[in-house]
């Protein structure tokens, strides 16, 4: 059976699509969606048949060998020729198994998590007890004071990172490509504030000081700008996210498995296949002590399942599977377009962990929570003894025999001005209460310090003066000496929002088919549209080393990918900051920096300083004694053009003759000669023919005759 121009005689068009492919590469996954047998296939094409044509027809399209063998030829059991998928559910089962060794191998951190999260709402008293309060047990219960220092210090932290909101700087590494890192540096902000990747960049800053780890994913999402696709940067709980136990680097887990719960109707509707199976728990999800009801019953997990293969000529690739109750979603090895080439292009797991506090065996690591809690505990047990204490002094107690004739109710009840009694009132005596001691206080008091202490927030770095401080330059010497860890612990979070921009990078060369339209800011503050595509970052065809070199037999053609740099810089938010760049540029002014006479030495001063736009300032010194050379030289050319036209004409153009003469022209005037004189009768002479000056000569009087 042969194709007649492109169909074969059952109207099937085997015209090939962008990808290269013809309708039946695509036969052995419609056949598994369908839920029938792949020799079952409607319009299934004999591959004998096929094979037979097309070598009869030479190079059919997708031809994947250099002689120009048909697919089906080159690759005889794929899911092309009728065979079962790369992916079933035997493998689902073996991935269903393998992330429940992954959730037992983190089971330690997401109860640590789950308690963290208690201390950080102020119900850690509820982790103290152990147990149910004294008032459900019927109980008078204690005094439980919930004391923020904790908290406190962690919404101190917060505001430091949120200073120090990071923008990418886009570098490459030759200078052909330096119009396209521009171009990124430009649009990459624009498709994070898409994403409101300021408010992610807020969330994961409070999860990654509360729990000391949190995740980000940089994906592509087809739904996006309307079905085009683009960018989609998320936030993502580390109860929902599995790797392999005792790795350090995630890039090194074999498997790695992110889960979400989702509503059984809207899966139905969206996956007809799986109708009347959804309900089922795959794994036991984690979940957080909520204060409200939540309930899950109705709902089904769904996991993305990422993995790691290596092609036989060594590459690694990416390939993605999303399943649920059992049943294959979506698996990019079962689509042509992916089995070779892997899902994303970068080879990389989509996911990068921001570790504030690293330990050695796990890729995590631990907050601020972990190392606060115990002086928050004892801060909290001893002002729960004091105020007990206090409480105690305020209601008064008595020692009462039993003899003693007194009114009960009278003597209990304060409304009533009378009390009946009997007998001697010295039987009755107030029970004295001990005071709480001094040594309490300042046990409590160091506490507080250890807590400041051990989170570096002292008084300081929230604006506050001790021991006599009260020149604001003292106080900001000692707040910037005070953020070191926090600039250590932003230092991390930069590292991660690079490689969510390698990320993000990746994406747009492998999908940016077509040119997307931005708005920036420009570099005077007006708005600019520009367009931009994956045309000029994609693998770029390099010629041959010497002519006639792709004559030769196995040639392959050699290209190269643009390769760029990101260097994070921080936004400038903080009115620490401001104030600090202000403070300096008027200090540079007082000092004559930028007085163009003084370039010189404004230069060497400079190369001895580091600050902030100090290249910037840089040039702006150079572009003045540029301009300052300039001016004086033409000057100069004006000044020496303005004496000939005084010694010409008489007009003095300058407004002066003396300062309109050039120091030439007054170095050639004779003692005892003023200038403007010796400039007149220059003036007179110079303009007489030899026929003047003989009338002139002729015209003068003769005294001695």
């Amino acid at each position: 059976m042969r194709p007649v121009d492109g169909k074969y005689p059952n109207g099937l068009d085997l015209t090939p699509n962008r990808a290269g492919k013809t309708p039946r590469d695509y036969l052995a996954l419609a056949a598994q969606r369908l839920g029938i047998g792949a020799k079952d296939a409607p319009g299934q094409i004999d591959q004998r048949s096929d094979r037979s044509a097309d070598s009869a027809a030479g190079a059919a399209p997708g031809a994947t060998e250099p002689t120009g063998a048909a697919l089906g030829a080159a690759q005889p059991d794929g899911p092309e020729s009728g065979a079962e998928p790369a992916i079933d559910k035997k493998d689902i089962e073996k991935a269903i198994a393998t992330l429940k060794k992954y959730k037992d191998g983190k089971r330690n951190l997401e109860s640590r998590i789950v308690e963290e999260e208690r201390w950080w709402r102020l119900r850690h008293w509820d982790v103290i007890r152990g147990s149910a309060s004294a008032q459900m047990q019927g109980k008078e219960a204690r005094p439980e004071p919930t004391s923020a220092w904790l908290f406190n210090s962690l919404a101190n932290k917060h505001a430091d990172i949120m200073d120090n909101y990071p923008e990418p700087n886009v570098l490459p590494r030759e200078q052909q490509d330096e119009a396209d890192a521009a171009t990124l540096s430009a649009i990459l902000p624009v498709i994070f504030e898409r994403n409101e990747y300021e408010k992610t960049y807020s969330q994961s800053a409070w999860y990654k000081l509360k729990h000391g780890v949190v995740a980000k994913g940089v994906f592509w999402n087809k739904d996006l700008e309307d079905g085009m696709g683009d960018v989609d940067v998320r936030f993502i709980d580390m109860l929902n996210i599995f790797w392999e136990p005792g790795i350090t680097d995630l890039q090194a887990s074999r498997n790695l498995f992110v889960v979400d719960l989702q509503d059984n109707d809207l899966l139905q509707q969206q996956y007809p296949q799986l109708r009347g199976k959804t309900g089922g728990q795959l794994i036991d999800v984690k979940q957080y002590v909520y204060d409200d009801t939540v309930d899950v019953t109705d709902k089904t997990v769904v996991v993305d399942w990422y993995y790691k293969k290596c092609t036989p000529e060594g590459k690694t690739v990416l390939h993605y599977c999303k399943f649920a109750a059992g049943e294959i979603l979506y698996a990019s090895e079962n689509e042509p377009e992916y089995r070779e080439r892997g899902f994303y292009d970068h080879g990389k797991y989509p996911v990068s962990f921001d570790v504030l506090f690293p330990e050695e065996g796990t890729p995590v690591g631990f907050g601020y929570i972990a190392i606060m809690k115990s002086p928050q505990l004892y801060i909290d047990k001893m002002s729960q003894v004091i105020l007990e204490n206090s409480m105690m002094s305020a209601k008064v107690r008595y020692l009462v025999k039993k003899s003693t004739g007194i009114n009960r109710q009278q003597f209990l009840d304060w409304s009533d001005p009378l009390v009946e009694y009997e007998g001697d009132l010295g039987n009755i005596q107030p029970l004295q209460v001990q005071q709480v001691g001094g040594n309490v206080l300042n046990v409590l008091q160091m506490k507080i310090d250890e807590l400041k202490e051990t989170s570096s927030n002292r008084d300081v770095s929230q604006g506050s003066a001790s021991g006599g401080v009260t020149a604001a330059a003292a106080i900001a010497a000692l707040q910037e000496a005070g953020s070191k860890t926090s600039r250590d612990m932003i230092g991390a979070s930069y590292r991660c929002y690079t490689q969510e921009c390698y990320l993000a990078i990746e994406l747009i060369r492998q999908f940016y088919d077509e040119h997307r339209t931005f708005r920036i800011t420009g570099p005077t503050g007006e708005n600019q549209y520009i367009q931009f595509s994956n045309a000029s970052i994609g693998p770029q065809p390099l010629p041959p080393a010497y002519a006639g070199q792709e004559l030769e037999p196995g040639y392959i053609e050699a290209s190269r990918k643009p390769v760029f740099d990101i260097v994070i810089k921080p936004q400038k938010r903080s009115p620490y900051s401001k104030m600090a760049q202000n403070e300096l540029a008027k200090e540079l002014y007082q000092m004559g920096f930028f007085n163009p006479q003084l370039a010189q030495q404004t230069m060497m001063a400079l190369e001895l300083m580091d600050f902030d736009g100090l290249q910037k300032v840089k040039d702006q010194v150079q572009k003045g004694q540029t301009l300052q050379n300039e001016m004086a030289r033409m000057q100069k050319q004006m000044m020496e053009m303005a004496a000939v036209i005084h010694a010409a004409t008489g007009q003095d153009v300058m407004g002066g003759g003396a300062e309109a003469q050039t120091a030439d022209t007054i170095a050639e005037r004779k003692p005892g000669q003023s200038g403007l004189g010796k400039a007149q009768k220059d003036a007179m002479t110079s303009t007489m023919t030899a026929y003047g000056e003989k009338l002139a000569k002729n015209a003068t009087p003769k005294m001695n005759d």
